[in-house]
């Protein structure tokens, strides 16, 4: 058996784009991934093979997902199918923190 543990605050935040950080963490079938999104942040329409479950922990975003929109704050939660494209705004001013749960897991996050 593989057990993996870490303390989640010393995981490094890592630059994406202007407005955009991420930190991630993986088993072997799923991946954990932390997202802060700035105010003004460029979004990124894309679509990938894995199925997304976002969790908002602070702000609020707009996502868009394939012909849809969902506004969700703090606690709110979306599934996002797999290769289905979709992206995210900030709403307002405050950052938003966006946990998101990808199955299968993103090597390219590790």
């Amino acid at each position: 058996m593989n057990l993996k543990s870490i303390d989640w605050n010393s995981i490094p935040w890592t630059p994406v784009r202007e407005g955009v950080d991420r930190k991630a963490f993986s088993g072997e079938g799923a991946t954990l991934a932390l997202h802060r999104l700035q105010p003004g942040h460029e979004p990124k329409p894309h679509a990938h093979e894995n199925e997304q479950i976002a969790y908002i922990l602070k702000g609020t975003i707009r996502f868009f997902v394939g012909d849809e929109e969902y506004l969700l704050g703090p606690g709110g939660l979306l599934v996002i199918p797999p290769n289905v494209r979709h992206w995210g705004e900030v709403v307002g001013d405050e950052e938003v923190l966006n946990l998101d749960v990808f199955t299968p897991r993103r090597p390219e996050y590790a």
